[in-house]
């Protein structure tokens, strides 16, 4: 007497709730992701280094033998300039990465409005529909 088994398959592959659970928590992390928080971190690194530098090119003149006194005075200075720095850095980074959104939607506005003029020459009711949209933008 002979047997067959019979397995139940799904109808959906196991694969596709893996990529659109993957695809909504890579949406999430989008959401909750600042960009100007890395810009800023960024700009605060480079102006409290700069500072030091400087700072240690000062202390190193007159440290002839207080090296501990010298070291206290280059960390005094980094964290001073952390916390001077750290607003201006902010709001630096905040423009320039307003400047950057509106100068790309500028440029995808244009790029679409040259699709749309290309498509129009090629389809008159394209065209039609542009003619009367911009004659209805004159009056």
């Amino acid at each position: 007497m002979a047997s067959f088994i019979q397995p139940s398959f799904p109808s959906e592959h196991m694969g596709v709730a893996r990529v659109e659970s993957a695809v909504g928590a890579v949406g999430a992390m989008r959401r909750g992701f600042d960009s100007t928080r890395g810009l800023s971190a960024m700009l605060l690194a480079a102006m409290v280094s700069s500072l030091v530098v400087v700072a240690d090119q000062l202390i190193e003149t007159w440290a002839d033998g207080h090296l501990m006194v010298a070291w206290v005075a280059l960390w005094l200075v980094g964290f001073a300039a952390l916390a001077i720095f750290a607003g201006a850095a902010r709001k630096l980074a905040v423009t320039f990465v307003g400047a950057m959104d509106a100068w790309s939607a500028r440029v995808a506005r244009a790029r679409a409005d040259e699709r749309l003029w290309v498509i129009a020459k090629t389809d008159p009711r394209v065209m039609a529909d542009l003619t009367a949209a911009m004659s209805r933008n004159d009056r």
